[in-house]
């Protein structure tokens, strides 16, 4: 089967990322952009020949009992990714100082910032339960700060000038998954909303007015939105 790198849309490049790759330990990554004017396929096909990504799941697993590292290849529009995980590849020699730990520096795509880290604690038994650290490394996928700061003034701005149902739409329409951390920075600017909107004596949202499941998409095909009556 050939080996599919290119993500037909932005929330497919962050699925795959953060639902195939972060979890299977693929942290070390080069992150880099193919200037206009080159062909984009045949960048892929080069960067595929070189780290030797194209294997199948059988080879990657011996890969890794032997101490190899393997490589994926990602990229959206002129944006890709090089992930390795733990090991002897030479993408480790060549790539050397670009290098980036998503453990350590997050991914920075589309107004997204993708990091794993350590989960907080594990669910309480009972609440008299005493509290277990959660030792796991988990994908973290927020929306990056200077976004989220934009997307605050933003809404903080017309927050006393628009019509409770404007906001409504334009809220459940904000250009992010929701993924749990972005759930909670979405959350947050409602909640600032509300204490615009009623300091002015004017009607406040109710929470259910967000988008709280993500829409999950085949990342290499293309796809069609639809809005809450299901019209594309």
């Amino acid at each position: 089967m050939k080996y599919r790198c290119e993500a037909a849309s932005i929330p497919g490049f962050v699925q795959q990322l953060a639902s195939c790759y972060l979890p299977h330990g693929y942290w070390f990554y080069v992150s880099g952009w193919i200037p206009k004017h080159k062909d984009f396929q045949a960048v892929d096909e080069k960067l595929l020949a070189k780290y030797g990504i194209g294997l199948s799941r059988q080879s990657r697993a011996r890969r890794k009992q032997v101490g190899i590292a393997n490589v994926h290849y990602l990229r959206f529009r002129q944006q890709f990714l090089l992930l390795a995980t733990h090991g002897h590849h030479p993408f480790y020699d060549d790539e050397g100082e670009n290098i980036r730990d998503a453990r350590e520096a997050p991914i920075k795509f589309a107004g997204y910032s993708i990091s794993v880290k350590r989960g907080n604690f594990k669910k309480k038994a009972t609440p008299a339960s005493r509290a277990i650290p959660d030792g796991k490394y988990r994908v973290r996928v927020r929306i990056d700060e200077d976004s989220y700061r934009d997307l605050l003034a933003y809404f903080l701005d017309i927050a006393q000038r628009r019509t409770a149902s404007e906001l409504a739409d334009d809220l459940y329409h904000v250009p992010y998954e929701p993924y749990a951390p972005v759930r909670q920075q979405i959350l947050r600017i409602l909640r600032l909303v509300n204490q615009s909107r009623k300091a002015a004596g004017l009607d406040t949202l109710d929470y259910g007015v967000l988008r709280y499941r993500r829409r999950i998409v085949r990342p290499f095909e293309s796809i069609v939105w639809t809005d809450k009556c299901g019209h594309a």
